[in-house]
């Protein structure tokens, strides 16, 4: 019997990924690039964002809403430049998920993220739910996103997130065939091969917990101590198994905010103090994986 899902992964025995440095653990920081792509009519959408800001719970309008616009442009105008300072001061790698509609609208960010040597996987074209987007519309979407990317940045991305992703994301993505990874899963601590659709796609799997998204939900963090004790906490248990990989997930007009700055500064400095602790780009582990582990 075959089916669709993968419930079983690794097991009980995950194979030893060998991190550099014998390291215990593989860190990731993705800061997701999404201000100025989010629906608006200003971008021929049917309504107003609803999603990921400070106003939990609004609703979509169908004209602008000056407040939600507002919110998601200080990620870009504030909370990325404080996010940029905190990483490079301490000279640490980056992957950004960048939307590539955002990355059009803030070409000093863009240069910014390649003078630190950040990576810049795709965060897809529009910041938006292809749940119900017609296949034929997202494909043509993808080959625009790569498009622009390679255009704003001078080099094609290699990485793929798209968030909020439709059944049909992952094969489009595969069928594709140009990105060393996808991280349009949440499945594993570590990074695997999917051999459903066009050839071997590896996955590096991100997170939705270990994110400052969850200050913006109703269940989620209320200040900066949660996040830093839960960042600490998941580290400390992924430092102890050993082998693992532990994401981080920020958005410039969350994290990027001053008193959650702070928080996800004394993380970082707890990762680096550490001292047995791998921070690499998205694209550095995915290289890695395939060395160590083929297809």
């Amino acid at each position: 019997m075959t089916f669709a899902r993968d419930l079983i992964g690794y097991g009980a025995a995950p194979p030893d990924p060998q991190w550099p440095g014998d390291a215990r653990v593989a860190v990731q920081f993705v800061i997701n690039y999404e201000e100025g792509a989010e629906n608006s009519v200003l971008n021929g959408d049917a309504g107003s964002e609803a999603f990921l800001s400070e106003m939990v719970g609004a609703t979509s309008h169908p004209d602008r809403a000056m407040a939600m616009e507002s919110l998601y442009e200080y990620g870009a105008r504030a909370g990325f430049w404080r996010l940029h300072r905190l990483f490079t001061e301490r000279t640490l790698p980056v992957t950004v998920f960048g939307v590539a509609r955002a990355l059009e609208m803030n070409p000093a960010a863009v240069e910014a993220m390649l003078a630190a040597g950040w990576e810049i996987a795709s965060h897809g074209l529009r910041w938006i739910d292809y749940q119900t987007v017609p296949e034929a519309v997202e494909r043509a979407h993808i080959a625009e996103a790569i498009a622009l990317h390679t255009r704003l940045t001078g080099t094609r991305p290699l990485g793929w997130y798209q968030g909020r992703t439709s059944p049909n994301t992952a094969r489009l993505v595969a069928e594709e065939g140009g990105f060393a990874y996808d991280a349009d899963s949440y499945a594993d601590d570590l990074p695997y091969w999917d051999r459903r659709h066009a050839k071997a796609q590896l996955i590096v799997p991100y997170t939705l917990d270990a994110n400052d998204m969850k200050y913006v939900s109703q269940n989620g963090f209320t200040e900066g101590d949660q996040f830093f004790r839960y960042l600490r906490d998941t580290f400390k248990q992924l430092r102890s198994e050993g082998g693992r990989m532990m994401s981080i997930g920020l958005h410039a007009r969350i994290a990027g905010r001053p008193a959650r700055a702070l928080a996800l500064a004394k993380f970082i400095d707890h990762v680096i103090a550490s001292g047995d602790a791998w921070v690499a780009r998205r694209i550095d582990i995915a290289r890695h994986w395939m060395e160590v582990h083929p297809a």
